[in-house]
C-alpha cells in the first residue's frame, strides 16, 4: 500500500528543480505511507516521480512501490497472480509490463493503481475494474501531474482535475482507453445449493490469500465482517478483533460485535468515539475524504477511529467491504418504494457497484490509509466478484420476506451465531450510532435553516441536508472550488 505521485514534462526539459514540489505532494499524502519514501529524478531534467509506502515486509530499505531505473513504474495495490517465491508485486508487474505492455492490465489479478513513465515522456496510468485504490491527474504548463489523492494536485491543477475511473488506461500521448476485465477461472453457477458451496469456497480462499501480515479484523457486528472474522480465525486464531461505537448513542453494532467476539473466543478491542472526537475530526474528515457527501463523511468517521485503534496492533487489517454491493445488501436496493421491479433492483445494484470507487470504497480507502493501515477486502476478490455477477437477484434478495444477502447467509450460517446470521443490514454509521450524534453536533455549528438560502453547491449539486452544507464550507477551505465536481452522491435517491 502506498501513495504515488509525479511531475513529468510533456515538452522537453524543466529548468527548475521539480523535487521540491514533488516533495510537497508526498508530504500531503505521507499518511498513506510513512515508512519508506523514495524519489526518482527523470533523465534529462524531465521531472520527478516518487512514492511513500507502508513497510509490510522486512526489507525496510527496499521500496516496493517504485523501481530504480527507467522506465519508472509506480505501483499501489496487491496482486494475486502466480509468481516465483519472494517476487514482489512491483517486480511481478514489471515482468508483465515488459512482456505484454498495455495488454498486461487484463492479465493482472488484484487491486491496483499504477503509473509507467516512459523514456519519451509518455505517462500511462491504469486502475483495476473495482477501483479501491485511487489516482488523480491533470496537465498544466506542459507538465503532467498525477497523485494518489487529489490534495497533492491542488497547488498545480486548480481547475481541470480528473480521477481515473476503474478499468481505464490513460496515456498522455494516446488518451483514454478501457481495458478488458481480468477473467478468473470460476465454477459454473449450478443449482442453489451448488452456488452456496461455491460462494463459501471462493470467500474462504480469498481470505486465506490475504492473511499474510494481517493481525487484525475490523468487526462491525454485521453479517459481512462477522463472516470474515469467522473465516480468518480458521487460519490464525490469535487475530485481534476491533470495533468502534459512539459513546453517547451506542447502536446495535456494539452488542452484536461483542456477541460475535465471544462466539469466536478472540481478543476484542472496543473504542468509544466521544462527541469531542467527532467535533475535533470534522475538518480532517473532509480533508482525508476529499468529498462532502454526508453519508461518506459519517462513514469515514467510524472507519477512521477503527483504523487509529488497529494501527497500535497491526499495519494490515481484513475488512468486510463489498458484500453489500455484490449480494444486494443496501437498504436503498431492498426498501426504496421507487424500486418496483426486479429489473430496477438489478440496475440499481449494478449502479452502486459502479460508483463504489467514489463512495463506499473512497470512504474505506481514505479512512484506513489516513492511519497507514493496509486494508484487505476478501469480498472484492476477482473470483468472488465474477461469481457474484452470475448469481440471480432472487437468490440474493430472497422470498416474500425479501431477505437480503440470502445466499451469503446460507453459505456461512453454520459459522455464525443465529442472531448474526439473521441480522438485518444497517449502514455502519447507523449501526454505530454515528448519524444521530452528527445531527446534534452540526446543528450547533450551523443554522439548519441556512440550507433554504443556499440549497446547492456552486457547481450545482443539491445539498442533501444542513450537515452537508457545513461539510461543503469546510471543503472550500481546503480545496479549489472546481474540485467539488469529484464529490459523488452515495445514495442516488438524494
Amino acid at each position: 500500500m502506498a501513495s504515488i505521485c509525479g511531475i513529468v514534462s510533456q515538452h522537453g526539459r524543466i529548468e527548475e528543480d521539480t523535487t521540491k514540489p514533488l516533495g510537497k505532494m508526498i508530504k500531503l499524502t505521507r499518511h498513506r505511507g510513512p515508512d519508506n519514501v523514495h524519489v526518482r529524478t527523470l533523465p534529462d531534467a524531465r521531472g520527478s516521480v516518487g512514492a511513500a509506502e507502508i513497510n509490510l515486509t522486512p526489507r525496510t530499505t527496499h521500496c516496493t512501490a517504485i523501481n530504480d531505473d527507467p522506465p519508472y513504474i509506480l505501483f499501489d495495490g496487491e496482486l494475486f497472480n502466480d509468481r516465483p517465491e519472494g517476487m514482489s508485486d512491483l517486480e511481478l508487474f514489471k515482468e508483465y509490463w515488459e512482456k505484454y505492455e498495455r495488454n498486461c492490465f487484463s492479465r493482472l489479478d488484484g487491486s491496483f493503481t499504477c503509473a509507467v513513465v516512459e523514456k519519451d515522456e509518455e505517462v500511462i496510468l491504469a486502475r483495476d475494474h473495482v477501483g479501491a485504490r485511487p489516482v488523480f491527474y491533470g496537465e498544466a504548463d506542459q507538465r503532467f501531474y498525477f497523485c494518489t489523492e487529489m490534495k497533492g494536485l491542488a497547488d498545480h491543477i486548480p481547475f481541470d482535475i480528473h480521477e481515473l475511473a476503474p478499468g481505464q488506461i490513460y496515456s498522455t500521448k494516446k488518451g483514454m482507453k478501457e481495458f478488458d476485465k481480468f477473467e478468473p477461472a470460476i465454477p459454473q453457477l449450478g443449482h442453489f445449493d451448488e452456488a452456496v458451496k461455491t460462494v463459501r469456497d471462493l470467500l474462504i480462499e480469498s481470505v486465506e490469500e490475504r492473511m499474510e501480515g494481517v493481525k487484525a479484523v475490523s468487526l462491525s457486528g454485521g453479517l459481512d465482517s462477522s463472516i470474515i472474522a469467522a473465516i480468518a480465525k480458521e487460519f490464525n486464531p490469535d487475530l485481534h478483533l476491533f470495533t468502534v461505537a459512539v459513546q453517547s448513542a451506542p447502536g446495535p453494532d456494539l452488542e452484536n460485535a461483542k456477541l460475535m467476539a465471544d462466539f469466536l473466543g478472540m481478543e476484542h478491542h472496543i473504542y468509544d468515539i466521544t462527541d469531542e472526537d467527532i467535533d475535533n475530526f470534522l475538518a480532517d474528515a473532509v480533508w482525508y475524504l476529499e468529498s462532502f457527501d454526508e453519508d461518506c463523511i459519517s462513514g469515514i468517521l467510524s472507519n477512521y477511529y477503527a483504523s487509529k485503534m488497529v494501527k497500535n496492533y497491526s499495519d494490515a487489517v481484513l475488512v468486510g467491504e463489498g458484500a453489500d454491493e455484490l449480494f444486494g445488501g443496501y437498504r436503498m436496493v431492498l426498501k426504496n418504494p421507487k424500486v418496483k421491479s426486479p429489473e430496477q433492483r438489478e440496475r440499481l445494484a449494478k449502479k452502486l457497484l459502479e460508483i463504489a470507487y467514489n463512495t463506499a470504497l473512497r470512504r474505506l480507502d481514505r479512512a484506513w490509509m489516513a492511519n497507514a493501515v493496509a486494508y484487505k477486502t476478501p469480498f472484492l476478490d476477482t473470483k468472488v466478484v465474477a461469481f457474484c455477477d452470475r448469481i440471480p437477484m432472487d437468490w440474493k434478495i430472497y422470498g416474500e420476506r425479501q431477505i437480503e444477502k440470502y445466499i451469503l447467509r446460507e453459505a456461512f450460517r453454520d459459522m455464525l451465531p443465529e442472531q448474526i446470521a439473521n441480522r438485518e443490514k444497517l449502514r455502519f454509521a447507523m449501526g454505530s450510532g454515528m448519524d444521530d450524534v452528527m445531527d446534534e453536533i452540526i446543528s450547533q455549528k450551523i443554522d439548519p435553516n441556512e440550507i433554504k438560502q443556499r440549497p446547492k453547491a456552486a457547481y450545482g449539486l443539491p445539498f442533501a441536508s444542513f450537515k452537508e452544507l457545513y461539510y461543503y464550507d469546510e471543503f472550500l477551505k481546503q480545496f479549489p472550488p472546481s474540485y467539488e465536481r469529484q464529490t459523488i452522491r452515495w445514495d442516488p435517491f438524494k
